[in-house]
């Protein structure tokens, strides 16, 4: 958490500062840093512990390098300095340890880089350009202002739906087709996938949320996120099965708030137990997927689901998707008494695809991307285009303009890609 006393103006603060633990790391950095332009005087020995002393007094460099070598463990301990960081700042981390895990989690507790030692030039060289390459970077919040956020919840009617498969499958088709910087924020916090499926870690982000809501703010969100690409971002967990974690929600709720600054939309696959302790998630939640199967019990769950949403989130713009469906073989029940009991039609069938699911849990894919263009993913893009849809048209209402009667027809001949181009350009 951000000290109050701190200033954050980017102009009050050093281009760079580093915090090392021995005479042969400050001599690699020193003409690097020359280079660049930057001041000696601000290369300070003491490694990690020290950095976390001197900056929770002071204000926090736009670049900083941490020496991890006299860290007994790394991880908390860039936890800690993430306590004291202020929002913006780049770290560049350096160890002895060469251990892939403690990379990945490093990355994953929000540092930039970690550089194994020895220093080389080049090495040090291609981080801190990385480094002001991100700090000149046209921030977020500055490219999305004439696109307002909008959230969707994932939530299966029964387990084993495949809830998890079509949220990642969403996540992806927004951001890689869309180019919206999304976020997909997996509630399932034991047994949860998103990471998974796209083969990542998912770091101990979500779980920290919970322990310790009070340090959710802009700089957590950077940090604790995994990215997946460019435009895809996670928040995922494993968390111990022998631990469970007990919550009121507040971490969740702090979480989609700060997602909803950082992001142009939100993915949740919100496990249906969670939608029952936590009614409150679905609050500012423009659309809400309930993906079934056509099964008795599938059809009862749906049926509350539809009605619980009706009083609770009244709204929200509710879609049904019918997952795994069979081209051959008889469901458990027709798809007309199926839509019969639940009294309205299914919007969305996507059939089921042995040999795709086999491929892209191979390539660490979600469905979306190993399946391209097929025709299982072809209703997926539809259920895509429809809650862009929706949030388009959200948005304008909110505005106070009327939306375009033709709307849909348009996105159906253009594409929504085209369609968002015409808008205005930002001034």
């Amino acid at each position: 958490m951000n000290a109050p006393w701190k200033s954050v103006g980017a102009g009050t603060r050093e281009p760079f500062v580093a915090y090392v633990c021995d005479e042969t790391t400050a001599e690699a950095i020193r003409p690097i840093a020359a280079e660049l332009g930057w001041s000696l005087d601000k290369i300070n020995k003491g490694g990690l512990r020290n950095a976390i002393q001197s900056l929770s007094v002071s204000a926090s460099p736009l670049i900083l390098f941490v020496d991890l070598a006299e860290s007994g463990d790394p991880l908390n301990d860039i936890n800690a300095l993430a306590e004291v960081c202020e929002p913006g700042t780049v770290v560049i981390a350096s160890g002895q340890v060469n251990d892939v895990r403690l990379y990945r989690d490093l990355v994953a507790s929000g540092i930039q880089d970690y550089l194994l030692k020895p220093l080389h030039p080049d090495m040090l060289r291609e981080a801190f350009s990385h480094a002001q390459a991100m700090l000149n970077a046209p921030k977020l919040a500055d490219a999305v202002v004439d696109r307002p956020h909008f959230s969707t919840a994932v939530i299966g009617a029964r387990g084993g739906c495949g809830a998890s498969t079509i949220a990642t499958s969403l996540a992806w088709l927004m951001s890689d087709r869309e180019k919206r910087a999304t976020a997909l924020l997996d509630l399932d916090i034991h047994f949860g996938t998103g990471a998974l499926t796209l083969d990542l870690e998912p770091g101990r982000g979500l779980t920290d949320a919970i322990e310790n809501p009070s340090r959710i703010d802009g700089l957590f969100i950077e940090r604790a996120m995994v990215k997946a690409s460019e435009k895809l971002a996670v928040l995922s967990a494993e968390a111990p099965i022998n631990s469970p974690l007990l919550t009121d929600g507040t971490a969740f709720y702090q979480l989609q708030e700060e997602m909803r600054a950082a992001f142009e939309c939100t993915i949740v696959d919100l496990p249906r137990g969670m939608l029952v302790q936590h009614p409150h998630l679905i609050s500012d939640v423009q659309a809400a997927v309930i993906v079934t199967e056509l099964t008795l019990a599938a059809a009862r769950d749906t049926i509350r689901l539809l009605s619980w949403l009706k009083t609770n989130a009244p709204q929200t713009n509710v879609a049904v998707l019918a997952n795994k469906m069979h081209a051959s073989g008889q469901p458990e029940i027709s798809r007309k008494d199926f839509e019969g009991s639940i009294e309205r039609k299914i919007d969305f069938v996507v059939p089921f695809d042995v040999k795709l699911a086999s491929q892209a849990a191979k390539l660490g894919k979600p469905l979306a991307e190993a399946g391209k263009n097929g025709k299982t993913v072809a209703q997926i893009v539809q259920l895509a285009q429809r809650i862009l849809d929706t949030g388009e048209t959200a948005a304008t209402e909110a505005g106070g303009g009327k939306p375009d009667a033709k709307g849909k027809s348009l996105i159906g001949k253009m594409g929504l890609g085209a369609l968002l181009s015409k808008r205005p350009a930002k001034t």
